[in-house]
């Protein structure tokens, strides 16, 4: 299956639930599979739509699997949000997170903090101790003129349990409460994926993108010129990757069999 284009990667950019994980659950040999990332001498980031966890969070759990990264090999779409947050707001300023930590820690970083007062944007992402109360106070912001930004779409998150509730499903409670749709920065977004190419040092087309969402991983890819593979390990299934259009590069069972492809 070893394509001519194959031969031009250079870097990697991995989603992670659903193609290197599900919940605390590897997919495959973390180990194993890095080792032989290394070994093709590949340069990889991973880039997740996932919020909840700061970039040391990532990187301790990836330990675990006895796998060692650095933080500038971690991106997510809180990080990317800071970075659209800094661009129109170059010195930070309060602004209402719906969101768990590693929103809140990378908003701190870039000069933001959560507040109801005086906010200059409301920011949403998955929260798995969502309330009312929050969902209420976010509507309120955005009805009074806050700008509204999500850190991603996905209306779904992949568990060892099934498919839960993620950042789309608040989304979607603002968005008919609101009557306003957010600037979206996570994946199908360029930006996370401008932020990992500059991180690589690498062009898009030397850039193979793997993840397990066409909607957002494989299209987000596309959109930007890197070649894609889809795995077949997290939420789509081969039927429905065949009738993407344009279809992936590649459709492999796992990471691992994407890898066996390298020379």
């Amino acid at each position: 299956m070893r394509s001519s284009w194959m031969t031009t990667i250079r870097s990697l950019i991995l989603d992670m639930d659903g193609v290197i994980w599900r919940g605390d659950q590897e997919i495959g040999s973390l180990s194993n599979i890095f080792s032989t990332i290394n070994d093709k001498f590949l340069s990889v980031v991973l880039a997740t739509n996932n919020s909840t966890a700061s970039a040391e969070r990532y990187l301790s759990k990836l330990v675990g699997f006895g796998v060692s990264l650095e933080p500038w090999q971690i991106v997510n779409s809180s990080l990317a949000t800071a970075h659209y947050l800094r661009e129109l707001f170059p010195n930070g300023g309060p602004v209402f997170i719906i969101g768990e930590e590693g929103l809140v820690q990378a908003l701190n970083e870039f000069g933001f903090y959560h507040s109801l007062n005086g906010t200059i944007a409301v920011v949403a992402g998955m929260d798995r101790h969502i309330s009312y109360e929050k969902l209420k106070a976010a509507t309120l912001l955005v009805r009074a003129g806050n700008i509204f930004i999500a850190t991603n779409p996905d209306k779904t998150f992949p568990t060892p349990d099934g498919l839960v509730p993620g950042a789309g499903a608040v989304i979607a409670y603002l968005e008919a409460s609101t009557d306003v749709a957010p600037r979206i920065v996570g994946k199908p977004s360029p930006d996370m994926y401008h932020v990992a190419l500059d991180r690589l040092k690498s062009s898009p087309e030397s850039t193979l993108v793997v993840g397990d969402r066409l909607e957002t991983d494989i299209a987000g890819a596309q959109s930007i010129g890197c070649r894609t593979a889809l795995v077949l390990s997290g939420v789509t299934d081969e039927a429905t990757a065949r009738e993407w259009e344009p279809e992936p590069d590649m459709i492999a069972v796992d990471l691992s069999t994407v890898l066996s492809y390298f020379g």
